[in-house]
């Protein structure tokens, strides 16, 4: 059996504060006779006295001060831990460890993150760019626990929550000739250079919505990591690129670059917030969900609510 439990160490931080053994036994929620007989206990468990009786405050001896000095380090961690679990009974408290294959979803993510942070101080979250690896199977085995993804794998376990659907639209310099067009056909980039972020060309819409089942290629591909390095690329004419409708808004309203949709109908898709089943239900989850697409929606041009 221990020798010290955490009771003592209450016990005698109380005695300490409050200077007498019956405002210590009130705020330890014991009697003054269960407050002596814990002291005498812990004494007889160490074979030395913790405390000098008859003296007025309450006098420690060394023992006592050192497990007084013990006290003032493992209570405050004990009472730590011990709202951290109330808290995630509640489901107050969790960890939100994401993920973003979406490359330019930080502009409308991080004020969903600064809303959500106010009303779930106590929820851990961590951002990870999807560029140098694949998220999804790293969300199956929970090294991550939320994904924004426009590129669903079936994977067991793994739910995709959708936000909001958005049109790809193709940049263009404004003097580029198919600026002229109303829409792009595959068949016009052929003779293009598309500039894309550095994934598989499978996860990305244009590939997989329009160039693919098109069996159309464009001429070079060239790769840029930043959403805004590839828009100057565009702008000065070094290739053109497709990115999502509301993600290069402030481009198009400051005139440096123009858009054109991908086919008559556009090519639409949908993102999503994957999560794990056991973990889509979680209240601090949930409530991430809920304030990102009432983020999106109040701040994102173009997009339209997913089924």
């Amino acid at each position: 059996m221990a020798r010290i439990e955490i009771k003592h160490l209450r016990t005698l931080a109380a005695l300490r504060d409050c200077g007498s053994l019956v405002d210590a036994a009130q705020q330890v929620h014991l009697t003054q006779s269960a407050l002596s007989h814990q002291l005498k206990e812990l004494e007889e468990r160490l074979g030395q006295p913790v405390v000098i009786r008859k003296s007025k405050p309450f006098t420690f001896t060394p023992c006592g001060v050192r497990l007084l000095r013990l006290a003032d380090q493992v209570l405050p961690a004990v009472e730590q831990a011990e709202q951290d679990l109330d808290w995630m009974a509640q489901g107050k408290q969790g960890r939100l460890h994401i993920a973003i294959e979406c490359h330019s979803c930080f502009d409308w993510l991080m004020p969903t993150i600064d809303e959500y942070r106010r009303e779930w101080p106590e929820v851990e979250i961590d951002l990870i760019s999807g560029f140098n690896f694949d998220p999804l199977p790293a969300l199956a085995r929970a090294e991550l626990d939320l994904v924004i993804t426009s590129d669903p794998q079936n994977l067991p376990g793994i739910r995709y929550l959708p936000l909001f659907e958005y049109e790809s639209l193709l940049c263009l310099a404004k003097n580029h000739p198919l600026a002229q067009k109303a829409s792009i056909e595959p068949r016009d980039l052929s003779q293009e250079t598309l500039i894309t972020y550095p994934v598989e060309q499978a996860r990305l819409d244009i590939f997989k919505y329009f160039l693919l089942p098109a069996n159309v290629a464009p001429a070079h591909i060239r790769t840029a990591e930043l959403t805004l390095m590839i828009i100057q690329l565009v702008a000065s004419g070094r290739g053109v690129c497709a990115l999502p409708n509301w993600g290069i808004s402030d481009y198009l309203d400051k005139g440096y670059v123009v858009a054109r949709s991908l086919g008559e109908d556009g090519v639409w898709a949908t993102l999503y917030a994957a999560v794990r089943e056991e973990q889509m239900t979680a209240p601090y989850m949930t409530a991430f969900i809920n304030t990102a697409r009432v983020c999106s929606h109040r701040t994102l041009q173009g997009i339209l609510r997913a089924d």
